[in-house]
């Protein structure tokens, strides 16, 4: 599994391929639903960062196959 800081520059690097290539899913972006799972000792975890990796990946993979 990717670490924490590798899994918040993929979705930095997937959120701006999203925006340079799709604009019109940027609207959507702010209405995925993020669901971070916070612990008392780490903050969010990096399973929930994966999973929202994942999630924008595959928004963007999805879209760029229907348009």
């Amino acid at each position: 599994m990717k670490t924490e800081s590798e899994l918040e520059q993929d979705i930095l690097l997937i959120t701006l391929k999203i925006q340079d290539e799709f604009p019109e899913l940027s609207g959507n972006l702010s209405e995925t639903p993020v669901k971070y799972l916070y612990t008392e000792s780490n903050g969010i975890s990096t399973k929930s960062l994966n999973d929202y990796s994942r999630s924008l990946h595959e928004l963007f993979d999805r879209f760029s196959k229907t348009h």
